[in-house]
């Protein structure tokens, strides 16, 4: 018997369910295939698919899918429509399996919905993937509910190194964004990269699944979009703590344009830098303003440590 191989594309919701994803195939000892960072070859690729107006992160998206077809019997490409009640996603999500199925009419798509307002939960979604690669419902459910396990852990891991970042001595920025452009390795990962180099202690906002603690109305009473709140949640609980906040987009994202003015209108106690990043974007220009946005928040360090050591004496 031919073993399956299933290919999980390196970019938009692998960032935020890869635990989830690698975890369950694992337990049912199925072999999973991972599409390599971006590049500018896996871009290239993807942008010949789409429309010249579709944002940065779908091309890359597409990019991946390219890179998969021929080397696996399924591609993962779930339906995400509404994790929260009266909550939404950005669209793309909801599109992908129809633009993949009609784009690469060749391959095989593993699929499952999650729409809470339909009643199509995310273990009833992996019950219908366990049922289509031949798994009993017993099997199924108990690969993902380990996996489930250690995907919550992941996600408590990633609050706990953030907060631990927090009490060094170190410039402290919070580069807010969703994850699958934060660690892009064309998007958000050089950004990242030059933030360490520079000595910076380096916050990143993909860290809540469940965000019901924290009130985004401080930013916007009617915001629905779910990974946007997530970011709005991080800021929120970190924006007292830290030295500046970096907002990264894709070009030409519609939610996170409405939301990252709105979060700098509202934000006034940090300073904020706002970059969006599209196809012809260049490394050198982000730079430029990375060391700019860097002298700016030393600069108000060292003014507001005068101010403090006057008031003492």
């Amino acid at each position: 018997m031919k073993k399956v191989i299933v290919g999980i594309p390196k970019a938009l919701l692998f960032y935020h369910y890869k635990s989830l994803w690698l975890e369950f195939f694992n337990n049912l000892q199925i072999e999973v295939l991972i599409s390599p960072d971006t590049n500018k070859q896996i871009l290239e690729n993807g942008s010949k698919h789409v429309v010249d107006e579709a944002c940065l992160s779908l091309k890359i998206f597409m990019g991946h899918i390219d890179y998969l077809k021929d080397k696996v019997d399924y591609i993962l490409i779930p339906r995400i429509e509404c994790v929260k009640l009266n909550e939404k996603v950005c669209t793309n999500f909801l599109a992908l399996y129809d633009l993949v199925n009609n784009v690469f009419n060749d391959i095989k798509i593993l699929n499952y919905n999650v729409d809470l307002e339909k009643g199509e939960s995310q273990v009833d979604g992996f019950i219908k993937i366990g049922k289509e690669l031949g798994f009993s419902y017993i099997q199924t459910l108990s690969a993902y509910n380990e996996a489930l396990v250690k995907f919550k852990k992941e996600n408590q891991k990633k609050i706990s190194i953030n907060d631990k970042k927090l009490e060094s001595d170190k410039l402290k920025i919070l580069v807010a964004a969703h994850p699958y452009n934060l660690h892009d390795a064309l998007i958000g990962q050089p950004i990242i990269d030059y933030l360490k180099q520079e000595n910076i202690s380096v916050l990143t906002s993909d860290i809540y699944d469940d965000y019901s603690k924290f009130d985004c109305k401080e930013i916007s009473k009617t915001i629905y979009w779910t990974y946007n709140k997530r970011i709005n949640a991080a800021i929120l609980k970190y924006k007292d703590f830290i030295d500046g906040i970096i907002l990264l987009s894709t070009f030409p994202c519609g939610p996170d344009s409405l939301c990252n003015e709105l979060i700098i209108r509202k934000i006034k106690s940090v300073p904020i830098l706002y970059i969006t990043k599209d196809d012809s974007s260049s490394d050198a220009g982000l730079i430029t303003r990375l060391e700019s946005f860097i002298d700016i928040i030393k600069l108000k360090k060292q003014r507001e440590q005068v101010i403090n050591e006057n008031n003492n004496n």
